[in-house]
């Protein structure tokens, strides 16, 4: 039998052929030959309500974007035991308590559409820059458009096969890994304070994002002027903007924590204690500092996230610049 490992990477080094078979299932193509499988895994071992519709023309029932979810996870896991994984005599498990789709790959299924979105339960803050425990394999539907037109053909129309410390910000992370080591050296408290920052900020919330800017001057502190009167200029603009549209304006006291950082030296201290305040001020007993274990996730993670991961109730998940459509809504549905 082998290990979790070797058959995630057969699950990698097959993908194209996987995501083929899985859209031909959808399309009711040699769906029966997994029909025991889906009976297995089907809610108290009964084939989905899906499946006679499926198997008869092709289509599925007018569905959510969470079941939609569902049914693709129980495909691919029909597809991998019929073909790929079928000489391994793998029997999947599905949705189990500890939170990972197939814990018999240790390995997450993400399903969003075409507004490459969805809403994900998080532990940690500090997820947000190391990732998951797990990888993540991700499948791109059509289901946006194809919902519109019913009965529901449904397609896989991208892939992507992400390791655990790459569902993690891109962004936040091209900043933390630019900048680690540089702090770690000069201050470890100035460190977790930095990190506390990348794991909590708001980029909705004016303040926070000019802070994140201001990150650049730790190398160079010479650039802090012109950062400061670019935020003057934006503060303008943006209120502006918000008193036209009858928005609540960026209060005065944020454009006045931006300017009072001129004034302090070094300019590294000046940075911190800001973007520690904004934290605080923010979020309250909400926000920490990493523990001990996150600490060390912290320093060792290879800090190389490639989705959007913005804060909410739960984590949002972006995978819009994982398929090269950074712009995408925030208004449309889930999915799993």
């Amino acid at each position: 039998m082998k290990s979790k490992e070797q058959l995630r990477e057969l699950v990698r080094e097959n993908l194209n052929g996987i995501i083929a078979s899985v859209n031909a299932a959808l399309r009711g193509e040699g769906v029966g030959k997994m029909k025991g499988v889906l009976n297995r895994v089907g809610r108290g071992q009964q084939l989905p309500h899906w499946y006679e519709q499926l198997s008869r023309s092709g289509t599925l029932p007018n569905l959510d974007g969470k079941t939609i979810g569902s049914v693709v996870e129980m495909v691919l896991i029909g597809v991998l035991e019929t073909g790929v994984l079928k000489s391994e005599s793998v029997k999947f498990r599905v949705n189990p308590a500890r939170g990972v789709d197939l814990p018999d790959l240790d390995l997450g299924i993400k399903s969003p559409s075409k507004n490459y979105c969805t809403s994900e339960p998080f532990f940690s803050a500090y997820e947000r820059l190391y990732g998951s425990d797990h990888d993540v394999l991700v499948l791109l539907t059509d289901y946006q458009e194809k919902k519109k037109t019913p009965p529901l053909r449904l397609q896989l129309t991208n892939s992507a096969y992400l390791q655990g410390s790459e569902l993690a910000d891109r962004n936040l992370c091209a900043t933390a890994v630019k900048y680690r080591d540089w702090l770690i050296g000069e201050n470890e408290i100035w460190a977790k304070k930095f990190f506390k920052f990348l794991a909590y900020v708001n980029q909705s919330d004016w303040l926070g994002k000019q802070l994140l800017k201001t990150f650049a001057c730790f190398k160079v502190p010479d650039q802090l002027h012109g950062i400061i009167e670019n935020a003057e200029r934006d503060f303008q603009r943006q209120n502006k903007k918000r008193l036209k549209e009858s928005k609540i304006p960026v209060a005065e006291e944020d454009l006045t924590v931006m300017q009072t950082l001129a004034g302090i030296a070094p300019v590294q201290i000046g940075i911190i204690d800001a973007a520690d305040s904004w934290v605080v001020s923010t979020f309250q007993e909400a926000a920490r500092m990493p523990n001990s274990n996150e600490w060390e996730r912290l320093k060792k993670s290879p800090l190389n996230g490639k989705i959007g991961v913005s804060p909410a109730l739960q984590w949002r998940y972006n995978f819009g610049c994982l398929f090269k459509q950074v712009g995408t809504s925030e208004e449309e549905d889930d999915e799993d």
